[in-house]
């Protein structure tokens, strides 16, 4: 495990060292998605700044976050397990699964993620169980038999949240911004071209350990100059 780094909050150190200690009981088909959800989940995106639990009583229309969104895909309503919102504008899906799944390799679990963001006109998207992180370019139509992999541009474990928290922050934190506004979706036409490379929201130089200023241009981020915070329910 990766030691914390001084910009990490105490609150995802803590929740990395709880999941590393006690794995093998959150890997086992008992603990279900749910557990995983509240215990995990929904801390780690509040470490990030969101209002995962509507603390600040905002109206439904402005909520931070929806929990089981609902969706049209296909004709039919589907819900995503978190839809993330700036002012009422979906920005991005998280689609949880349960730590006995597969990430990394589950075929069925990425089209699902994929297939909500495409049918929403999301650019991004992720897909975790908390052991593992896998962040979709959602601007490719899915098709069922697509490998797990693809559209996929960013993966890790647990392990890596400490190393990396500071690029995590950069792009899905709420607490750097009132305001996140994405540039339209011009490979969205329902082909299945793959976006070029430019236009990936993250660089394989960034992967490698890179400045992270490049992604933040590529994701067309607009960031206002004041900051919010939240604090947790109680």
């Amino acid at each position: 495990m990766e030691k914390p780094l001084s910009s990490v909050p105490e609150a995802v150190s803590a929740l990395v060292e709880r999941f590393d200690r006690q794995q093998q009981a959150y890997r086992s088909g008992q603990y279900n998605e749910t557990q995983l959800r509240r215990e995990f989940l929904d801390p780690f995106f509040e470490a990030l700044g969101w209002d995962v639990n509507n603390c600040r009583g905002y109206a439904e229309a402005y909520k931070d976050v929806i929990h089981e969104d609902a969706i049209k895909v296909g004709g039919v309503t589907k819900a995503p397990d978190y839809c993330f919102r700036i002012g009422g504008t979906r920005k991005f899906f998280v689609e949880a699964k349960k730590p006995s799944v597969n990430i990394r390799d589950d075929l069925d679990a990425a089209f699902q993620l994929r297939r909500y963001a495409w049918s929403a006109r999301l650019s991004l998207s992720v897909l975790t169980d908390f052991e593992e992180f896998a962040v979709y370019d959602c601007r490719m139509k899915p098709v069922k038999t697509d490998k797990s992999s693809t559209g996929r541009i960013l993966y890790f474990t647990y392990s890596d949240f400490l190393s990396r928290w500071d690029a995590i922050a950069a792009v899905f934190s709420a607490t750097r911004s009132s305001k996140v506004r994405l540039m339209p979706l011009p490979h969205q036409t329902g082909t299945r071209k793959a976006p070029p490379r430019s236009m990936w929201p993250f660089s394989r130089k960034w992967k490698a350990g890179a400045s992270f200023s490049p992604v933040i241009s590529r994701f067309a981020i607009r960031r206002s100059p004041s900051g919010s915070s939240i604090t947790p329910c109680k």
